[in-house]
This record gives C-alpha cells, sequence and structure tokens, in this order.
C-alpha cells in the first residue's frame, strides 16, 4: 500500500470503529457500577475487577492506534474522555475529578495526577452575546 493519507473510505471506517471502542469503554464503566449499585453483595467482591478496569483502557489504545496508523483524529466526542498521559478512560467520578476555575475546566486523572486545562472563553463570549442580543430584540419590541 503507498504510503501518506488513507483514502477516504478508510478513514470513515476507522472513525467508526473509534467510536465504537470509546462507546465499549463506557458501556463497560456503566456496567461496572451497575453491578456493584444494584447487587451490595457483589460491591465487596474484588473477583474479576482488574479485568473490568484494564478492559476499558485497552479499548482505548486501540482507538489511538487506530488513528494514528489511519492519521487521524479522534473524534470531538471522546477526545477529552481520556488521559493524554496514561491513556487510561476516564470516568468523572470514577477515575477522574473535574473541576472549573478561572475560565477554565480542569479534569484531573487520579492514576496519574495529570491536570487536562481546557478554557472556555468562546462559550462565555457566545452566552454575552446571545444576552445583548436577546436584550436589543426586546427594546425594539418595546418601541
Amino acid at each position: 500500500m503507498r504510503r501518506g493519507r488513507r483514502p477516504k473510505w478508510m478513514i470513515e471506517i476507522a472513525k467508526e470503529r473509534m467510536d465504537i471502542l470509546f462507546s465499549l469503554a463506557q458501556k463497560e464503566y456503566d456496567n461496572k457500577n451497575n453491578s456493584c449499585t444494584n447487587n451490595p453483595q457483589r460491591a465487596n467482591e474484588r473477583v474479576n475487577e482488574s479485568s473490568a478496569n484494564e478492559r476499558p483502557n485497552r479499548y482505548v489504545e486501540l482507538a489511538l492506534k487506530i488513528s494514528k496508523k489511519y492519521n487521524t483524529s479522534i473524534p470531538l466526542k471522546w477526545k477529552r474522555r481520556y488521559c493524554k498521559s496514561c491513556h487510561k478512560f476516564l470516568q468523572p467520578g470514577i477515575n477522574s475529578k473535574i473541576r472549573l476555575s478561572n475560565n477554565q475546566v480542569n479534569i484531573k486523572c487520579l492514576e496519574c495526577n495529570h491536570i487536562l486545562h481546557i478554557p472556555y472563553k468562546k462559550e462565555q463570549k457566545l452566552k454575552r452575546r446571545a444576552k445583548i442580543e436577546s436584550y436589543t430584540i426586546k427594546k425594539r419590541n418595546h418601541e
């Protein structure tokens, strides 16, 4: 196969596969939490817990390999759901903390203590503009 950029149909398949892998990782964490909350006796058991923790992380690693192989970016929906340092799947409240401070979202990975900073000034600007526009529309209606 030739080097360089892949055909568009290959890239589309790669994006679909990455989306499937991340959604499977999400389901693994959801299933793990539901089994612990629904059955309190099983919550104390630590049987197969390591495999339940490792499977979502393996899915993330496979998705990252696919994105490297096909030279594509990870879908925006899933970009902030894994740690860029240790490549673990981040589930808020379980292995990550989310904090808001100084116009940014801070996502801390509890596995490696890496902090991902995401600014949200653009969202604040859009909110302010929408607010100003709503005031001007109200003034025009009253005149």
